[in-house]
């Protein structure tokens, strides 16, 4: 999976999905216990492809690097990869890539009253209410993180 930049901004770098190569990984089909091993090797002959698993509309995907801890306590850490999918419609409680004001940010969209909430997921950060006064899109919905352990 390759990223190519695209644009870099103070919260997030975003890059373009590439989907035309393929890299084909060795997956093991039955799971990986999280307790007692398994002969995994038994099952070694399957493969996986990323682009495959992560995509499911290439023209609408991006890739983001996330750049701060507004989100840690949701499992979203500074330099983890996103994938965003600019296709899907936004519902309350979904994880977005928000366009406020002339800065992306991520946050979780809490609807409520008719009101657009901005909610980050660490105590040290405010929610944002958006209102009429703000320069606001949805531009996109997290479909995946992918971080480094």
């Amino acid at each position: 999976m390759r990223l190519y930049p695209v644009h870099f901004t103070r919260h997030i770098d975003f890059y373009a999905a590439d989907i035309h190569t393929r890299l084909a990984l060795p997956y093991v089909n039955e799971g990986i216990a999280a307790g007692f091993p398994s002969p995994a090797q038994d099952y070694m002959d399957l493969t996986l492809d990323l682009n495959k698993e992560l995509i499911k509309h290439p023209a609408a995907t991006f890739y983001g690097r996330v750049r701060g801890l507004s989100m840690k306590d949701a499992g979203i850490d500074d330099g983890d990869i996103l994938v965003i999918d600019r296709s899907l419609e936004y519902r309350n409680n979904m994880t977005a890539v928000c366009f406020i004001d002339g800065e992306f940010t991520v946050k979780k969209l809490k609807l409520e009253n008719g009101k657009v909430f901005l909610m980050p997921a660490n105590q040290d950060f405010e929610p944002i209410e958006v209102t009429e006064e703000n320069d606001f899109m949805v531009w996109g919905i997290v479909t995946y993180v992918i971080k480094k352990m």
